[in-house]
């Protein structure tokens, strides 16, 4: 294919993944009852699954601190365009999350044929486990950090006749922006391994530095949660986690090339 023809596929591989997320987009915009109302409002009120959650763990352990009963805020719409603008974002939001597996999947049919036969077998299952990191991450974004960090910043106060009114922007923008970027960060996996075989990164570097690593995780997580080791814990070591994970599959790259080139060397 000359370069045009490349450049005309790749077009209809971006206007179906554009237009997939337009569809769930659009679809998210008319059930504004449920994507606003239930989706997005939803840690913003102590019914909500997560604070129920904690709640039965505080009866379980004892701590009455983990028991989320009381969000001293309220939403305020302070623009004229606030409520609809947010509207539109959200919808876009939830048709970018609901459509990034198809979307995923038309850009990998872009790439793969560029790759040579024995890259195809290593990035076999691409579209699954991004699309399955992603989705995991985002989960974990809307129901554990979304929900203590509106906790937190509901509470934090620098003097107690400051009321905490919040505008809906700015609330929207901060549940939007801890959602994607846990959808983001769920793909350390998969950064590491392609970082890995490309020589960037190695086991030992990632093992030198994973005390460092863990003292950042550990330190973000202290910074959005409330003032326990519970809630600390519960946002900071999946991510750990993920750290961990990143490690094994740098390992497991490492080996297997290194038992690639015995066998070439055997060969020769």
């Amino acid at each position: 294919m000359s370069f045009i023809d490349h450049l005309e596929e790749l077009r209809w591989h971006l206007v179906r993944s554009v237009a997939s997320v337009l569809v769930f987009s659009v679809a998210a915009f008319v059930s504004k009852g449920f994507i606003f109302g239930v989706l997005i409002l939803g840690p913003s009120k102590t019914d909500f699954w997560s604070y129920r959650m904690l709640c039965k763990l505080s009866e379980v352990v004892g701590i009455d601190a983990l028991c989320i009963n009381e969000l001293p805020f309220i939403i305020q719409s302070r623009q004229l365009t606030g409520q609809f603008t947010m509207h539109i974002t959200s919808s876009l939001v939830v048709g970018l999350i609901c459509a990034f597996p198809y979307a995923f999947w038309e850009i990998w049919r872009f790439v793969a044929p560029g790759l040579y036969s024995h890259e195809r077998n290593l990035t076999r299952g691409a579209t699954f486990f991004v699309s399955f990191l992603f989705m995991i991450g985002v989960l974990f974004g809307y129901f554990i950090v979304t929900p203590v960090s509106v906790y937190f910043l509901a509470n934090y106060q620098l003097d107690p006749s400051i009321l905490n009114e919040f505008d809906i922007i700015s609330y929207v923008s901060t549940v939007v922006t801890l959602v994607l970027s846990s959808g983001l960060i769920f793909q350390l996996p998969i950064v590491m391994y392609f970082l890995t075989k490309a020589g960037i990164v190695t086991p030992e570097f990632l093992i030198t530095y994973r005390k460092h690593a863990i003292v950042v995780i550990f330190i973000v997580g202290a910074v959005i949660t409330p003032p326990d080791p519970f809630s600390q814990m519960l946002v900071s070591l999946p991510i750990v986690g993920l750290y961990e994970v990143s490690i094994y599959i740098s390992k497991r790259i490492k080996r297997r090339e290194a038992k690639e080139e015995l066998k070439r060397n055997a060969k020769s």
